[in-house]
């Protein structure tokens, strides 16, 4: 189900983020650190795929703001992540999709209030930051990269253009810093080869069903969902 949801992220249903992390916590109990090396293979497959795609809509002076501040904030998360158990970290995971998620009801709710933030140095650093560390931690930068590119004013071609080479660099620069962890190994890669045609039949699946499925619907259903499973995450 969490590759399945890799590849419909990818194909327009971006809701669904957040479940792909409480998923895959869920199934690997007691190695919910693994866990976010598991995933990572699976959603540098599906940027490859959207990159492509999307190749030509690519904001470049944008995509360079965000890139330095990005990086640091992977450094900042392993650090944060060496020093953590799993007993620590799924917590961690539950409160982190937790602000994530009212994060993305609140950009849904208030899509306006975003066009105003100041186009400073700051913002860009504190977002960029942000995203590193929530991406090293839990892959779960998805909410604080919409939320900058929306306050730019990106356009739909280029904004989704401009995130999927944005996750694609920093997913790609994010495997050595797993692998040092020992998140990504050739078991955990043998793994993901069994998994990869569940994200290749979600992309599929994803373009028939964006255009033909209440899309505001269905992703409320999976936030509804992936919710209940953060506060298990924290409190079981």
């Amino acid at each position: 189900m969490a590759a399945l949801m890799v590849g419909l992220a990818k194909s327009g249903f971006n809701g669904v983020g957040m479940l792909i992390l409480v998923l895959m916590a869920s199934v690997m109990r007691g190695h919910e650190r693994e866990s976010t090396g598991v995933v990572l293979p699976l959603l540098i497959c599906g940027d490859v795929f959207a990159a492509q795609a999307f190749r030509h809509h690519v904001r470049w002076p944008i995509l360079f703001r965000m890139l330095l501040p990005a990086g640091i904030g992977v450094c900042l998360g392993y650090f944060w992540m060496r020093g953590m158990s799993n007993t620590g970290f799924k917590p961690l995971i539950g409160w982190i999709v937790l602000f994530l998620t009212a994060l993305h009801l609140w950009r849904q709710a208030m899509p306006g209030k975003f066009q105003n933030v100041p186009h400073s140095p700051w913002f860009v650093w504190v977002m960029g930051i942000g995203a590193g560390v929530t991406t090293m931690l839990a892959n779960a930068a998805g909410p604080v990269v919409t939320l900058f590119f929306l306050a730019v004013a990106l356009p739909k071609l280029e904004f989704v253009g401009t995130s999927a080479l944005f996750f694609l660099i920093v997913n790609l620069f994010k495997v050595p810093f797993s692998m040092n962890l020992g998140f990504i190994t050739l078991p955990s890669l043998a793994f993901n080869a069994t998994l990869m045609p569940c994200v290749a039949l979600g992309i599929v699946g994803g373009r028939f069903l964006v255009h033909r499925m209440n899309q505001l619907f269905f992703e409320r259903l999976l936030l509804a969902l992936t919710i209940l499973t953060a506060f298990h995450l924290i409190f079981a």
